[in-house]
């Protein structure tokens, strides 16, 4: 039986009424995103068709998952929301605050010994809202929510930008910020501008050495990290069907790394199957009696370039495996292309870890096809050359595999198996002592992310991403240029060995099987719960509501003038800083201090204007902070590329930060900072980021007429009295001025309930 089966029985029931009347007030047949994004309005029935990209619209989702690192902020912040309980299905995982260093077992206690005090305050609070509670080790939220929560035609959020995995269940899943799902868990709309539509038509079936973690490799080649921003990307296509569903959700999984609202593919039989592999028959029961409304109509598929903003097609049958990197997951290089590339970029080719697993490819299928490689180094005779490290997406994977001895194949190369939970992939991980001074190296991994220093805290360590039979295959070789393809190697007894394509199962073929999953229902009537944060924890702090910003803004100092890529983790790190997420003055410490400073390319070294001595960037904005004075953020393109962590806007909001002021923004970020009631603002000519220098102050000259579709206007001074005048743009509607006004989305919210 699945959980909520009454709640998605009731989507489908209003699901064709719904669909129907869109059809009709748009006048043109509809894609599945469509279907979901107009059965899911807050005011139920369709009255009016939207317009892509411009309209902002109030949406009612199913569902909300919630990871431990980032459900600190939005539970304490939903605990001022003056609700009783959630007033939908909500859901917490614990899987961000477990270190991988020694394997499974040794690191799941000592986690528990170290977050002991973070995960009693997330169960209490969970048991207390009618939350549902995972445990530590149960699994990485997005494979628990792919076989237990998701379901086709639904819409979810959830406080992780990877959320969008349950795509390939045939959602509509969004990542958020905390305060967005704040918002949804009080009983209120959510607000999304209704995104574009790009169509990815996928042709063919996938063979031999090519995954479908090669598919989203070869999008976010062709989108880049920003080309799906604003936008849906909607898999369709012979090729599609002919992925399993797990595969699905790995490519649904990484359009957050290409910026996209989120990514899905209508319902089909694979989707079926697994649904019934995860005793899910009743979804699947009630999905086929709806079973055309939760794909696109056949004329969308048949003349795609119609009905979508943008169209691409890839052919399975002639992809090639792709390795992505470094430190950008949209740079690919096919498979045995890749030694002229890394010598022309002094990239390491000895490879020094191979890790599989993360919320992305750590799924049956994943972990039985990367071991079928790793058998053959037994096989063979074959001694792999790196370390292999292994993250099971689940108890229920797990559990599975090492019943079947997929994980002891893995064991028998000397393999770590760690909790079932995202380690390295979110910076969890104790490779080195002093990651700082470690050295340059190599390592590949099914990750989705490999931005600088994300792995192992290492800026030295050059992170490339593929596929788990890939990163199997790169593992034993011990070189990034390796292509199992032509390449033979050397065993122990001397012989030239290749190996072969790998083999694996879309489904276990004796079944699932898990003794305890780990999961926690919560009290039906959580009244009687207290729900204690000690006074002087340094893991967990009570918020304070934020004071509004107001209209009279003047003598504002620069902070820092971001150059390049400033993704989230530049923002606000995660690795050892996850251990402060639910104590907003201790995590803001970490504001901002992996970004590059313009006027001296360093990082976390910028001028305080009020001495002129340089230092750390929250202790410089601590220092305006306490003199009364607000300081501003200058970026460049993307920014806040990345996690859906809010805390990246949270953070300088604390500090005193009162603008940020880009050439472009990734969705997240940007909602982000509107829910902290600060100013979001782009450069109306992009030019105008280079006016900007060290010593200047910022004056807001017209923000008392803040107003949707109205730039501002910023007079900014120069150290020698020189001043320019430029224009910001906004994307402000009256709501989100009206989170400006009183200081935060979330005080309008508990103002609203006081009334």
């Amino acid at each position: 039986m699945a959980f909520d089966i009454d709640m998605i029985k009731k989507v489908y029931a209003e699901m064709p009424a719904r669909v129907d009347k869109a059809r009709e007030i748009t006048g043109k047949p509809l894609t599945l995103a469509e279907k979901i994004l107009y059965s899911h309005l807050w005011d139920g029935t369709p009255g009016k068709a939207f317009t892509r990209g411009k309209d902002y619209v109030d949406f009612a989702p199913d569902r909300i998952a919630c990871q431990d690192a980032t459900a600190q902020m939005a539970l304490l912040q939903f605990m001022q929301a003056g609700k009783d309980k959630v007033a939908v299905p909500t859901t917490v995982h614990c899987d961000h605050l477990i270190q991988a260093k020694n394997g499974a077992t040794a690191d799941l206690q000592s986690a528990m010994n170290t977050s002991n005090e973070v995960f009693n305050f997330l169960e209490s609070v969970s048991d207390k809202y009618g939350i549902g509670f995972w445990k530590p080790g149960a699994g990485i939220i997005h494979q628990v929510v792919l076989e237990n929560y998701a379901f086709p035609g639904g819409m979810m959020i959830g406080t992780d930008s990877h959320t969008v995995n349950a795509g390939g269940l045939g959602m509509v899943a969004i990542g958020v910020g905390g305060a967005d799902a704040v918002d949804v868990m009080a009983g209120m709309a959510w607000e999304l501008k209704f995104p574009k539509l790009i169509g990815v038509k996928l042709t063919g079936k996938l063979s031999g050495w090519t995954a479908p973690k090669d598919v989203i490799l070869k999008v976010a080649e062709i989108l880049t990290v920003k080309g799906g921003t604003g936008a849906i990307v909607e898999y369709f296509g012979d090729g599609a069907v002919n992925l399993s569903c797990t595969g699905k959700g790995t490519i649904c999984n990484m359009g957050a790394e290409i910026g996209a609202t989120t990514s899905t593919f209508g319902y089909d039989d694979s989707m079926e199957r697994y649904l019934r592999a995860t005793e899910r028959a009743d979804i699947a029961d009630a999905a086929n009696e709806v079973k055309d409304y939760l794909t696109g109509d056949p004329e969308v598929y048949a003349n795609p370039e119609q009905y979508f903003d943008q169209v691409i097609e890839i052919n399975l049958d002639t992809l090639m495996p792709l390795i992505n990197g470094p430190f950008t997951p949209d740079l690919a290089t096919e498979v045995g292309s890749m030694n002229e590339k890394a010598t022309e970029n002094d990239w390491p080719l000895k490879v020094e870890w191979g890790l599989i697993g993360s919320c992305t490819n750590s799924s049956y299928e994943d972990l039985s096809r990367a071991s079928s490689v790793a058998q053959q180094a037994i096989d063979k005779k074959l001694v792999t050359k790196a370390e292999f490290g292994i993250n099971p997406g689940s108890e229920k994977v797990r559990y599975t595999t090492e019943r079947d001895g997929i994980l002891g194949v893995f064991e028998n190369v000397n393999a770590k198996i760690f909790t079932n939970a995202c380690g390295p992939c979110i910076g969890q991980w104790a490779r080195y002592s002093d990651p700082k001074n470690a050295p340059k190296n190599s390592i590949i991994h099914s990750f989705n992310r490999n931005f600088a220093k994300r792995a192992d805290g290492n800026p030295n360590t050059h992170a490339f991403v593929a596929s788990p039979e890939m990163v199997a295959a790169i593992a034993i070789a011990g070189r990034l240029d390796f292509n199992p393809m032509t390449d033979k190697l050397i065993n122990e007894d001397g012989e030239e060995v290749m190996l072969d394509e790998p083999t694996g199962w879309e489904l276990p073929p004796k079944g699932f099987e898990v003794k305890d999953d780990g999961y926690l229902a919560p009290q039906e009537d959580g009244t009687g719960v207290v729900v204690k944060v000690a006074e002087d924890s340094d893991r967990l702090q009570l918020l304070e509501p934020f004071t509004p910003i107001g209209t009279d803004l003047s003598n504002a100092k620069l902070l820092i003038k971001a150059f390049g890529k400033c993704t989230t983790d530049h923002i606000s790190m995660a690795g050892p800083w996850l251990r402060f997420r639910g104590h907003l003055d201790n995590i803001a410490n970490n504001t901002l201090i992996g970004a590059v400073n313009a006027f001296n390319k360093q990082t976390n070294f910028v001028k305080n204007q009020l001495d002129g001595e340089y230092g750390a960037v929250p202790a410089t904005a601590r220092a305006y902070k306490a003199a009364g004075i607000p300081s501003i953020v200058v970026g460049d393109h993307n920014y806040g590329e990345g996690s859906s962590r809010e805390h990246a806007a949270m953070q300088p909001r604390h500090l005193g930060v009162v603008a940020v002021i880009v050439k472009s923004f990734a969705r997240i970020h940007e909602t982000n900072l509107k829910k902290q009631g600060m100013l979001g603002l782009t450069f109306a000519n992009e030019a105008d980021y280079d006016l900007i220098q060290e010593d200047d102050t910022f004056n807001f000259v017209d923000l008392a007429k803040f107003s949707p579709d109205v730039p501002l206007t910023i007079e900014i001074t120069h150290a020698d009295g020189t001043k320019d005048t430029i224009k910001a743009n906004h994307t402000y509607n009256a709501a989100q001025i009206e989170w400006f006004h009183k200081g935060s989305a979330l005080n309008k919210i508990k103002e609203d309930n006081a009334a």
